[in-house]
C-alpha cells in the first residue's frame, strides 16, 4: 500500500523551477532516502509532502487522501527540520508540548505525549533544559520528540545527519530504526550517504529539481552500471598481468590497487563478463588466484548520474 505518492509534482519560485514535475510513490513502512546535491530540491519536495508548502502544479496523496492543498496541521505527518526550530527560552518539556498546546489538547494528554516522545528518543533525562545546554544531536532528538508527539505515521526529516558527529549520527540511525519496526514510513533528504546507505531500503536520486531515479538501493548498479568492473589478482608477476590487460580493446581501463597485489579492470563493453578477463590472463601465461565484480555502492552511483547542478 502506497503511504505517499506524488504526480508531476512542480514547485516554481519566481524563475526558479525548484522541483520540476516529479512522481513517485512511498510504501508503508519503507525508510526511504531522498539524495541529491545541496539545492537540487529535496527540502522543497520534503515540505510540499509535510504540508508547508503547496505545489505549484501536480498531487500530492496520503494513503487514499488528495492532501495537495491540506495544511501540514490536517496531514498525518511529522517533519524536522535542519536547523531543528527549537525555542531558545522553552525547556525541552516545554518544546515538544508547544505544538500540543496550540492544537488544545487538555493537560493530561499533553503530559501522556510528551512524555512518550522523549522515551521514544532518549531524552527523559534532558526534560528541564534548555537548548542551548545541549549538544547538536541532543538538539536533534528533541526536534524528532516535537514530531513525534502528535504520533504521525510519517516522518520526515531533512539532513538529520548533518553537522552530528559519529556518535550522535549513530545514535540518531539506532532511532529511526527503532521507528521504522514500531511502523512508521520514514522520508529522509540528504547528500551524505555513508550510514543512510545501509539504513534504507529505497532511494530517490534528484538533481536540478527532476526525478533521476526511484527504486530499491540495491538496484541502482543495474541501472546505472556503464561498464562492469573487476578486481584481479594472479599467483606472480602482477605487472605483466596489468601488461596483457592494457593491450586488449575490451579493456577500458586496468589499474593496480594501492595495495599492489590486485588489478582493478573496467571492461569496455557491459554485456561482456569475467570470462574476457580470465582467458586473457590464461592465455598469456598466468595463474589467474582471484576474479571478483566489484560491488558499486550508493556513492559511486550518486557520483556517476549527477553533475551536482541546482536549480
Amino acid at each position: 500500500m502506497s503511504s505517499v505518492r506524488l504526480e508531476s509534482v512542480r514547485k516554481v519560485f519566481g524563475t526558479t523551477v525548484a522541483v520540476d514535475g516529479v512522481d513517485l510513490e512511498i510504501a508503508s513502512g519503507d525508510l526511504f532516502f531522498l539524495l541529491g546535491p545541496s539545492g537540487c530540491g529535496k527540502t522543497t519536495l520534503l515540505r510540499m509532502i509535510a504540508g508547508f508548502a503547496t505545489p505549484t502544479g501536480g498531487r500530492i496523496s496520503i494513503g487514499d487522501r488528495d492532501v495537495t492543498n491540506v495544511p501540514a496541521e490536517k496531514r498525518d505527518t511529522g517533519m524536522v527540520f535542519q536547523s531543528y526550530a527549537l525555542w531558545p527560552h522553552m525547556s525541552v518539556r516545554e518544546n515538544v508540548a508547544f505544538g500540543l498546546k496550540v492544537r488544545k489538547l487538555d493537560r493530561a494528554k499533553i503530559k501522556e505525549e510528551v512524555d512518550r516522545a522523549l522515551e521514544l528518543v532518549r531524552m527523559e533525562q534532558y526534560e528541564s533544559r534548555k537548548p542551548n545546554e545541549l549538544s547538536g544531536g541532543q538538539q536533534q532528538r528533541v526536534a524528532l520528540a516535537r514530531a513525534l508527539a502528535f504520533r504521525p505515521t510519517i516522518l520526515l526529516l531533512d539532513e538529520p545527519a548533518s553537522g552530528l558527529d559519529p556518535r550522535a549520527r549513530i545514535e540518531m540511525m539506532a532511532i529511526l530504526q527503532e521507528l521504522q519496526r514500531l511502523g512508521k514510513t520514514i522520508i529522509i533528504s540528504s547528500h551524505i550517504l555513508s550510514e543512510l546507505e545501509t539504513l534504507c531500503n529505497r532511494v530517490a536520486i534528484i538533481e536540478k529539481g527532476g526525478l533521476i531515479y526511484s527504486g530499491p538501493v540495491q538496484g541502482v548498479q543495474s541501472q546505472f552500471s556503464k561498464k562492469q568492473a573487476y578486481r584481479v589478482a594472479v599467483a606472480e608477476n602482477t605487472d605483466r598481468a596489468l601488461e596483457l590487460l592494457r593491450e586488449r580493446t575490451e579493456v577500458a581501463e586496468a589499474e593496480l590497487e594501492e595495495s599492489g597485489d590486485r588489478i582493478r579492470v573496467e571492461l569496455a563493453d557491459s554485456q561482456e563478463n569475467a570470462s574476457v578477463i580470465a582467458t586473457i590472463i590464461v592465455n598469456g601465461g598466468l595463474q589467474l588466484t582471484a576474479l571478483e565484480p566489484e560491488e558499486m555502492n550508493l556513492e559511486d552511483v550518486f557520483l556517476q548520474v549527477t553533475r551536482g547542478e541546482t536549480q
